[in-house]
């Protein structure tokens, strides 16, 4: 069962990311002009928990806009790789983290921050190493490519404490699969922003996807 939003202005670590929705768009926003629409495409089609991934220039702008312009967008930070650009995407905005990867400088620094995170994992050593410093919620990257439902389940036998988010190579035919798992919470993917949709702006299109998204569990 999910649990209520956050109040848009609150960046609050008590919220659990994998209770905001099934699935998280994953976002990689080009143009900052895109960012708004996109985004309320997004809600409107029922997935409020939105990922703009840090690996273009107009990433950190289109963090801002989001936060300031949709209202029932929670909008988070995604390809975290520095205790910076913690700082940065917070300041934008932010509303939680998301990582490929974990070190220990940059977990101090998702720590720090005041927002939920999830940093990434594709082992069960990594998740144990962060299972003994307290965190529970993870991603789990990259999910097709590490192992996907299989590693998943695998794993929920020794580690059962540890639930995730997996991302990688994931579409509407699978992710169900990935949902039905009992320590997966919800599910990363941009399978609802097809390229040629953004290029477009077929913001249209964008929201009958998510709508589809959302209904996947």
């Amino acid at each position: 069962m999910n649990t209520p939003l956050p109040s848009s202005g609150a960046l609050d670590a008590s919220f659990s990311v994998l209770g905001l929705t099934s699935v998280v768009p994953v976002v990689v926003v080009e143009d900052v002009a895109d960012a708004v629409p996109l985004a309320r495409a997004l809600v409107a089609g029922g997935l409020p928990a939105i990922e703009v991934t840090l690996r273009t220039p107009a990433a950190r702008d289109a963090i801002r806009a989001i936060a300031a312009e949709v209202p029932g967008a929670v909008v988070g930070a995604g390809t975290v790789l520095t205790p910076e650009q913690v700082t940065d995407a917070v300041t934008a905005g932010a509303r939680f983290l998301v990582s490929p990867g974990c070190t220990d400088a940059l977990l101090a620094a998702m720590r720090a921050s005041g927002v939920p995170f999830l940093p990434g994992v594709s082992t069960a050593s990594e998740v144990m190493a962060l299972l003994e410093r307290g965190v529970r919620e993870m991603k789990f990257f990259p999910a097709r490519a590490a192992g996907g439902t299989a590693y998943l389940k695998s794993l929920a036998g020794p580690l059962p404490q540890a639930r995730f988010c997996p991302t990688g190579g994931i579409g509407p035919d699978t992710a169900p699969e990935y949902l039905a798992l009992p320590n997966v919470g919800c599910v990363g993917g941009s399978w609802m922003l097809p390229e040629d949709a953004v290029a477009a702006r077929d913001w249209e299109r964008v929201e009958r996807l998510a709508r589809e998204a959302a209904a996947l569990r």
